[in-house]
């Protein structure tokens, strides 16, 4: 056994990790300059190919094939399929033909692979002569962000940059749901449904409720000497056992013996959270609304959630200022955890993106060490990070305006700002003649 495996805490420990997170940022370096060399050279075939077919007076079928030869030639090389090649092929041109700002910030150091792939997905649904503009503020917002949480903020901004309505793309995208069976080996098979992602959301999030449940059941029996667990299925065994009995018997089981009856399942529903600019509640505005740590949707959905709905659970902000007008009535027991709830929006754990109703409040300075319950001294924090921040040698401590500084084992400090404020208060302004507040 080393020294640093005997003592984690001790300077030969920390000078392992050092030289262990050394050498990865040099093989981030490496690996960035190799899938940017790989992407160029893609795409320059690409363009020979192009050239090769213009050269003769031939039908696009003919001039696809000089394409499909190189993709084939490739493929040999890096032994792949043709296909797949001359899918990297269109790829790489779009990547470095389309969007060469981007490329150059990633050579630079200044944002990663993941960023360039969020910039490109969300940008090639714009129109080719809006993609510049869009390409620059995307490169600046990845500047700060990781590319896990910036994803859902550059599909929103091209979302708004279109010339055509989000609803009107919406409702294009919304005739093509359907349900897929993809055969899969060993007798298993992928069962797919294209829906509005709204409609997914609260599917997959009851799914998730009600196998919390049913593990809750769980109970024990007696096998000979040994005492045996009831049901030993993973969380996503039964996840996949709910969805197949609902659609099948319409009802979920409770254990593994498939009790038919429901139970206290039943009551359970999934709990949305939507984010609704105050103009496009109103119906002055088409644009896109934002669903919660995931990813926009149509501004119609939006609406008849805040028309039906008996309890708000939404925020409402001015797209134009960023200012939020009202805020939500979230199904939570105190204000504070409202305000928390709307100012955190996320773990705040650095590049972590897990929404806060699926978090937990901790105190950043332990409350059985004297932390207060005040929110100078609360954040969310998913439980992964939250067991992290207790078991580990990571620390954390709360700046004013809800800043975290996290200080890693090694002593590097990364600085967690509270997001863009999904809700602000601001004194309203009475003029003469406007009636009383209520």
């Amino acid at each position: 056994m080393t020294e640093a495996m005997e003592n984690p805490g001790g300077e030969a420990y920390l000078a392992a990790i050092a030289g262990i997170v050394a050498d990865v940022e040099d093989v981030a370096v490496e690996i960035a300059r190799a899938q940017i060399r790989e992407l160029r050279v893609l795409a320059a075939a690409g363009r020979l190919a192009e050239e090769q077919g213009a050269l003769s007076d031939a039908n696009v079928l003919l001039h696809d094939m000089a394409l499909r030869s190189i993709s084939a030639e490739v493929a040999g090389v890096m032994q792949m399929t043709d296909r797949a090649v001359q899918r990297r092929i269109s790829e790489a041109r779009v990547t470095i033909e389309g969007f060469p700002a981007a490329v150059a910030a990633w050579e630079a150091g200044r944002i990663v692979r993941g960023h360039v792939t969020a910039i490109v997905d969300a940008g090639v649904n714009l129109p080719a002569e809006l993609w510049a503009e869009f390409e620059a503020n995307a490169i600046e917002r990845c500047e700060r962000e990781t590319p896990n949480r910036v994803r859902g903020e550059l599909e929103i901004l091209a979302h708004r940059m279109h010339p055509r309505t989000f609803a009107e793309r919406h409702e294009e995208a919304a005739a093509g749901r359907c349900v897929r069976l993809v055969p899969g080996r060993d007798g298993m098979s992928d069962l797919i449904a294209t829906l509005p992602t709204v409609i997914a959301e609260g599917i997959h999030d009851r799914l998730a409720q009600q196998a919390r449940a049913i593990i809750d059941t769980r109970g024990e029996r007696a096998s000979g000497s040994d005492v045996v667990a009831t049901d030993s299925r993973t969380t996503d065994q039964v996840r996949a056992d709910v969805f197949a009995d609902l659609l099948l018997a319409g009802t979920p089981a409770l254990d593994d013996t498939r009790d038919t009856t429901a139970g206290p399942l039943g009551a359970i529903r999934a709990r949305v959270q939507v984010l609704v600019p105050a103009a496009t509640l109103s119906g002055a505005d088409d644009g896109p609304c934002d669903l919660a740590g995931r990813s926009p949707i149509d501004p119609a959905t939006a609406r008849l959630l805040a028309g039906a709905t008996h309890v708000w659970q939404r925020l409402f902000h001015d797209a134009a200022s960023g200012v939020t007008v009202s805020t939500d009535s979230y199904r939570v027991p105190s204000g504070m955890r409202r305000f928390l709830q709307a100012r955190d929006q996320h773990c705040r754990f650095p590049g972590c993106r897990v929404a806060a109703i699926r978090c937990e409040v901790d105190h950043t300075h332990d409350h059985a060490l004297g932390g207060r319950t005040e929110l100078s001294n609360l954040a969310h924090l998913c439980q992964r990070h939250h067991s992290m921040k207790q078991f580990t040698a990571w620390k954390v401590r709360q700046l004013k305006g809800g800043v975290l500084e996290w200080t890693s084992p090694l002593g590097r400090t990364y600085r967690e700002d509270a997001p863009t404020p999904a809700v602000a208060f601001t004194p309203a302004t009475t003029h003469p003649g406007d009636p009383a507040p209520f």
